[in-house]
């Protein structure tokens, strides 16, 4: 099977065209970073706008590297939710009109579970295993049993991980967008030169909060700060999000494990599992643990059409027959829910 795959949930317009024998035909991203840097994040409005602009565009020249003629596809993914709603109405709504115009089928993916399932298009990793999801617009553990199977174990209670890394980076003024700011900020800091809070690390849910550290960052902000201290907060705070991340991935595994008597595989995705030091963080836990642990390449971490066509291949494999023409967009489409 051939799919193509629109992704416009939030600031990237993007298409692709995957096999079902896992090969990406081609991964197309249009960036609106350039666009919202200004603003220091995401204008829902300006990109809304960009996605009218660039998503023809962007869907030619996919097909165009992959060589295949949309007539060839045998179905078109795009998502549905959750995200900015301009811009879910604007790729779903391309999505229909091209699926009706060639008479293939039309399927909707929630943005989530494309992040979930994106780490078997990359690797050989089977059902169950444990997910950590973590974005801009969402932090959540998960215990993934199957498609459409999801299991929510842990959520964020307020700020998501990956909007606390915009707030910082604006913060300190290291730009946007804030993941890679903070990254590259902390590799010249002293992880260990600003105190701050682990806030809900020892809770007994795995639930997550990360107000009160982004308002610890911000007590330490000065105008008159010099390069080096803003370095020391960047690695401190990116320091404090590793010992909570990994803190609750190890009590979610020794949780998860209880059930088998094997221990399922750890995945990590999103676009905050691009962050190598977090990567890595994980990846010593997974070590001690003796078990495997999987992340997506860093240029599929972040939103991709190609994530967009895996997931609904994944739904075909499920359900040969499915085609959802009817389908709305939903902008609060949790993934342990249907769509309603």
């Amino acid at each position: 099977m051939i799919v193509l795959g629109i992704e416009t949930s939030c600031d990237e317009t993007s298409a692709a065209i995957v096999s079902s024998n896992k090969k990406i035909l081609s991964n197309v991203i249009s960036s609106q970073i350039d666009i919202h840097k200004p603003f220091g994040g995401v204008v829902p409005e300006i990109a809304s706008r960009s996605h009218v602009q660039n998503i023809d565009e962007v869907i030619r020249i996919s097909l165009q590297k992959a060589n295949v003629q949309l007539e060839k596809v045998d179905a078109i993914a795009a998502t549905a939710g959750p995200g900015l709603i301009g811009g879910l109405i604007v790729g779903l709504l391309a999505s229909k009109s091209m699926a009706l115009s060639i008479n293939k089928p039309l399927i909707g993916i929630n943005h989530l579970e494309a992040h979930a399932l994106m780490p078997r298009l990359t690797n050989k990793i089977v059902f169950p295993y444990l997910l950590l999801l973590v974005s801009g617009g969402h932090t959540q553990i998960l215990e993934i049993h199957g498609v459409r199977k999801y299991k929510l174990i842990g959520t964020t209670l307020d700020d998501a991980c990956g909007e606390c890394f915009d707030k910082v980076a604006k913060m300190l003024d290291l730009g946007f967008p804030g993941g890679p700011a903070i990254e590259n900020a902390a590799k010249f800091g002293d992880d260990e030169a600003i105190e701050l809070p682990r806030p809900m690390i020892n809770h007994l849910t795995l639930d997550f909060s990360f107000s009160g550290l982004k308002t610890a960052v911000l007590g330490k902000v000065s105008d008159t700060m010099s390069e080096k201290i803003k370095n020391n907060i960047a690695a401190s705070f990116q320091k404090s999000i590793g010992d909570i991340l990994y803190k609750k991935i190890e009590k979610a595994s020794n949780n998860f494990y209880k059930n088998y008597s094997y221990k399922p595989n750890i995945v990590f995705s999103g676009g905050v599992a691009s962050n190598q030091y977090l990567k890595n963080r994980l990846l010593n836990l997974s070590e001690l643990n003796k078990v495997n642990f999987y992340a997506p390449p860093r240029e599929l971490c972040t939103d991709n059409g190609a994530m967009i066509a895996w997931a609904g291949i994944e739904r075909l494999f499920e359900n040969p027959n499915i085609c959802e023409y009817e389908i709305a967009v939903n902008p609060r489409w949790q993934l342990d829910k249907l769509h309603l």
